[in-house]
């Protein structure tokens, strides 16, 4: 999978216009989705109310891919479902990473398998009981990135390092 391309994001209001700007790898970003713990997921209903949780999911950086579970009544699957955009975010506020893009519910059997095998192997340290029929039994959402967005909220590297990624399309 090709790695996203890295943009100078448009911050010349926060000094982000300096020479010395230098983007930040993507592998700096994938190390920080792999590694993440608990993610917050933004999402917007029809009408436009957003939505923001903490959820356990998972970054595959070979696809380039995001899943996460929830249940069916869920308020974020019901958003989805009228509005697939959505933001997942990092809980890190110092080396923030931010990515936009869209989800959508796994019908695939194999591959909501697949992704609820990598939940379990992920958090079962933290959840001993967890199990990939619990997890299959709720919703399982694939979230494809458009554009990341990272800022390190560290005096000497805000203005130097903040970077956008743009993911090609079905890449």
């Amino acid at each position: 999978m090709a790695e996203p391309r890295a943009e100078r994001p448009d911050m010349r209001d926060y000094g982000v216009d300096t020479p010395a700007w230098a983007p930040l790898p993507w592998a700096w970003a994938a190390e920080r989705l792999v590694a993440n713990r608990n993610f917050w997921v933004v999402t917007v209903s029809a009408g436009g109310r957003p939505h923001a949780m903490p959820v356990w999911g998972v970054w595959d950086e070979a696809e380039h891919r995001f899943a996460f579970s929830c249940a069916p009544r869920a308020r974020k699957a019901r958003n989805l479902a009228a509005n697939p955009r959505a933001v997942v975010m990092v809980d890190d506020t110092v080396e923030c990473v931010s990515v936009e893009g869209r989800a959508a519910p796994v019908g695939d059997r194999a591959r909501r398998a697949q992704w609820a095998e990598r939940y379990v192997e992920k958090y079962r340290p933290f959840s001993p009981g967890l199990s990939t029929e619990f997890v299959t039994q709720n919703l399982m959402f694939e979230f494809e990135p458009e554009r990341a967005f990272a800022v390190i909220e560290r005096e000497e590297e805000f203005a130097t390092r903040a970077t956008r990624w743009v993911f090609e399309p079905g890449g």
